[in-house]
């Protein structure tokens, strides 16, 4: 029995141009034609650029590195979804099939204040690079890997962990928030190493730190809404927002003298 062919999709694009972040952007009208059903939605973007290319026109500049959703570089909102329809999904694992022939699909850029636009799609989300740098981090010379069983950890902490680890600092749970709130990203950040024994040390430090480089970033504030646990690909709690506040009240009440050093 031969398999039923899927036939290829013709599309119609709406996609966000703009030339810096001090230019005014705008929607340009643009086809995909003759896209198959099995290519990711950046698949698809290749085929546009590659005619806009022939036709000599300035290709549309967006984000990508690895294409198999662990990086978090392909910032894209699609049909006013950050990273599109699918939840637990990179834009470069969508794919084709789950829209139609003939549909219009409006391709942005994140749009925060703290990302601002470097071209077209792309985004400079260096903001999270130093909020990182401020704290999400342990300085003890660990050197080579340790027995995975050398260091006693309950299942319940190594689970919060690895789940807070999986953050991607992609920036999805940043765009979809109505107050374009960082507190999801800096959320896992802090969680992730309080449920270790290597994050006790600096526990109180790292949370003062990580929120004071949050805010000086001009990040909003955090009104539970829960849309960024919603968009987010990793699928990230948002039981990572309690641990950071409760990270960062215990070291603003017990530990007043960090505050002077962050």
């Amino acid at each position: 029995m031969s398999e039923h062919k899927k036939e290829n999709m013709n599309l119609r694009l709406k996609v966000w141009r703009q030339n810096g972040p001090n230019e005014p952007g705008y929607f340009m009208d643009y086809e995909a034609k003759n896209i198959s059903p099995d290519m990711s939605f950046l698949e698809m973007l290749d085929v546009m650029n590659n005619d806009l290319i022939r036709q000599g026109k300035d290709p549309v500049q967006f984000d990508h590195d690895c294409r198999e959703g662990i990086c978090g570089a392909c910032s894209l909102v699609i049909n006013g979804n950050p990273h599109g329809p699918r939840m637990g999904t990179t834009t470069c694992q969508l794919h084709m099939r789950h829209f139609k022939n003939g549909d219009v699909i409006y391709v942005e850029p994140f749009l925060a204040r703290a990302f601002p636009i470097v071209r077209d799609l792309v985004v400079d989300r260096g903001a999270f690079d130093r909020i990182q740098e401020a704290g999400g981090f342990i300085s003890t010379k660990t050197g080579s890997a340790q027995d995975a069983n050398a260091l006693p950890i309950s299942k319940a902490n190594a689970d919060a962990a690895f789940e807070a680890a999986t953050c991607i600092g992609c920036g999805a749970c940043v765009a979809v928030c109505k107050n374009a709130s960082a507190s999801l990203f800096v959320g896992a950040k802090i969680a992730h190493l309080a449920r270790l024994p290597q994050g006790q040390p600096e526990r109180d430090r790292r949370a003062l730190a990580m929120v004071a480089q949050m805010d000086a970033e001009g990040f909003g504030a955090c009104s539970n809404t829960g849309a960024c646990s919603a968009v987010c690909p990793k699928e990230i709690s948002l039981d990572v927002i309690a641990q950071m506040n409760r990270d960062y009240l215990c070291a603003a009440v017990s530990e007043p003298k960090h505050r002077d050093k962050v």
